[in-house]
């Protein structure tokens, strides 16, 4: 039985999370199947779910608007959030315009890394990994701080920039437009790996 992989298509960089995802399918041997949604009564199909970048404000309303808190808040799967997705995903945030889902033990800072026009690419540290790694900052966020129940996961300048916590992985950059899966492949050995405590 294949893994169905739901891209939250509200608002942000759909497709190429879509993309990526079919090709870590592809690579990793696995079968699956990997689409967009938009109403939360498809959130039910899914075993893992991608929060996309995009703008956490708008994004956090249209959530909210679509009824889509409480059933993400209830999922049993595992979430790839990536840039505004990191920010929505946490328990606190910075910002009182965005309402946090309160899923990953994190604090989140938006927009740490500048504005629009300081979008830039920073080598990014992966723990376990003595590779380098390409992120893609757009407007990102930082983790200020990671509780007992989640694992820094990414660095870049000595900040976290990338978190996990049971199936969940968080990035605040964007790893869906370098073209390379390692971070893709590490989410869906995660999920293959954790068994929901009953």
């Amino acid at each position: 039985m294949g893994i169905n992989i739901g891209v939250c298509a509200l608002q942000g960089d759909v497709s190429e999370h879509v993309a990526a995802f079919k090709a870590a399918l592809s690579a990793s041997g696995q079968e699956g199947e990997v689409f967009s949604f938009r109403r939360a009564v498809d959130i039910s199909r899914c075993d893992a779910i991608v929060l996309p970048g995009g703008e956490s404000t708008t994004i956090s309303r249209l959530l909210r608007k679509n009824d889509m808190y409480d059933p993400l808040r209830a999922f049993r799967g595992g979430i790839f959030a990536t840039c505004a997705g990191l920010v929505l995903i946490g328990r606190e945030v910075d910002d009182p315009r965005v309402e946090p889902l309160g899923i990953m033990d994190i604090a989140v800072g938006r927009n740490a890394f500048g504005r629009q026009r300081d979008s830039c690419e920073r080598a990014v540290t992966i723990t376990g990994d003595n590779r380098p790694f390409r992120g893609y900052f757009i407007r990102a966020p930082v983790i200020l701080s990671v509780g007992p129940d989640a694992m820094p996961l990414c660095y870049a300048d000595h900040s976290v920039v990338g978190a996990v916590q049971g199936p969940h992985m968080v990035l605040s950059f964007h790893p869906e437009l370098g073209g390379d899966l390692r971070l893709h492949l590490l989410f869906l050995e995660r999920l293959g790996a954790y068994t929901p405590a009953l």
